[in-house]
């Protein structure tokens, strides 16, 4: 009998008595490399960690190799919990420059070990030297992603769980990769991916597992498990209707018609001493629906904040919002009632134990849950924009059980209940499997085309984005650092 180097048996996992992986039978034999192919909810998040033993079997059984002690995670959710980490020990309010850095990329990789040849080889391959010295809540999702893979490979694992390594990765980075998962899997480490879809599996891979719904549904050789009926129908979905939208909601504010609703000149923004934005014009005016592209760290985000009323960078600079000179008396929250946001942070962040209809009222309070009180009309309202968004029959289920895709969709509905002048999405098809960024961009559209909310859509590249878009602002690169064009 050949040996194996993984074997399952009949496992099984459950989850508050709700079932989520059903009888996975499978066997990993040496010399292969293996993906876990299916959309989101299909069951490979578990799966992964079934394997990392961060969860305990319900039933069945699962044997590895003499050889398979050590198994590195790249996920996520390791994202989240470093960050949380972070942000409990910010004392950014205590200090005199109101300035934190926190935890650096290079403790975040080291995590208290000394610095080697091979931490610098690695950090050189991956392009982030230049950040090493940067607190953590400051780096991009793509640049955090590099931190978390470096961190993975110095840990010299015998096996290596990737979760969809190629998300939030701008197309040169995404490139270079591909290119280094190609050489990890031609290498003697064993990988493992987590994909979405097929377009997603490198090349390197010999063995797909397809799951769907905690089943599998394929299993074996790649050409076999891609040909598969089954495999192409659940790859590729048939859309869910979209609704009529509710009546906007009564705004407590208006901006003259011929005003603009965001007007910038000559910003400037620097970082001790590195500059992040140079000399930025922008016009956002009725109308128009912008794209805001460009690779990761050149300063996108940093753009955003300074408009959502979250960067004290804004004050002193030609920055009028909604008609106003940021920093003529208005707060932050008076800014805020004005935007509805969705971006990864708030989704990986969001507050568990709740409805989906609960999500979408927390829109109402801009908070990360719900702790005020709330009557019949915001009931109503919130359960319409689920309704128009597809998502009626999600209404009464627990926003944690939800795929990741609709989690997306029901943020989305979140962001709308309050008719926000100015809808925000940074990259809102982070994570998301093909049949899902499909339904976030058809509701984007959606929306821009039957409501007066204008769509900010903040991309690392500007390839895929809604029909709706009539204006771009891109970051290109410059002498020093990075240009912003408006057009």
């Amino acid at each position: 009998m050949t040996a194996f180097f993984l074997n399952a048996s009949k496992l099984n996992y459950s989850y508050r008595a709700l079932p989520v992986l059903h009888d996975i039978s499978w066997q990993w034999l040496p010399g292969e490399q293996w993906a876990c192919l299916g959309p989101n909810g299909s069951g490979k998040t578990t799966l992964a960690k079934l394997l990392s033993k961060q969860l305990r079997i319900t039933s069945g059984e699962l044997h590895t190799s003499a050889d398979l002690n050590t198994i590195a995670y790249v996920c996520f959710e390791q994202q989240q919990a470093l960050c949380a980490r972070d942000d409990r020990f910010d004392d950014s309010e205590m200090r005199a420059d109101a300035h934190d850095p926190g935890t650096t990329v290079e403790q975040a990789i080291l995590n208290g070990e000394h610095a080697s040849g091979e931490f610098s080889k690695w950090a050189q391959r991956l392009r982030i030297e230049h950040i090493l010295q940067r607190g953590i809540r400051f780096i991009s999702t793509g640049e955090m992603r590099k931190t978390l893979l470096l961190r993975a490979i110095l840990s010299g694992p015998d096996l290596l769980i990737l979760d969809s390594p190629l998300d939030g990765l701008d197309i040169q980075s995404q490139a270079e990769m591909s290119t280094l998962i190609e050489d990890l899997l031609a290498s003697p480490l064993r990988v493992m991916l987590l994909c979405r879809q097929a377009e997603d599996l490198p090349k390197g891979v010999s063995h797909i597992l397809a799951l769907n719904e905690g089943s599998i549904i394929a299993s074996g050789e790649r050409e076999t498990v891609l040909a598969s009926a089954a495999v192409e129908a659940v790859l590729n979905p048939p859309q869910a209707d979209l609704g009529n939208l509710p009546a906007p909601a009564q705004r407590a504010y208006s901006v003259a018609p011929d005003a603009p609703l965001l007007d910038l000149h000559s910003v400037n923004v620097s970082y001790d001493g590195v500059r992040v934005l140079h000399n930025v014009e922008w016009t956002f005016a009725h109308g128009q629906h912008c794209c805001v592209s460009g690779p990761n760290g050149c300063g996108k985000t940093t753009l955003l904040s300074l408009v959502t009323g979250d960067n004290h960078k804004a004050y002193g600079q030609d920055i009028t919002l909604f008609g106003v000179l940021r920093g003529s008396g208005e707060s932050v929250w008076d800014i805020k009632q004005k935007f509805g946001l969705v971006d990864t942070k708030l989704h990986l962040n969001f507050a568990r134990g709740m409805k989906a209809l609960e999500v979408v009222v927390s829109g109402f309070f801009d908070t990360v849950g719900l702790y005020d009180d709330w009557g019949d009309q915001q009931r109503q309202t919130a359960s319409d924009w689920l309704q128009a968004l597809g998502l009626g029959t999600y209404e009464r289920e627990s926003f944690d059980s939800l795929s990741f895709g609709v989690q997306r969709m029901v943020l989305l509905a979140r962001a709308m209940v309050k008719s926000p002048q100015i809808l925000i999405l940074d990259e809102p098809c982070l994570g998301l499997d093909g049949p899902h960024r499909r339904t976030v961009l058809r509701a984007i559209d959606h929306i821009a085309n039957n409501s007066d909310t204008q769509v900010i859509y903040v991309s690392h590249s500007s390839g895929e984005m809604p029909a709706c878009i009539n204006q771009q602002v891109t970051f290109v690169p410059g002498s020093d650092g990075f240009d912003v064009v408006c057009r």
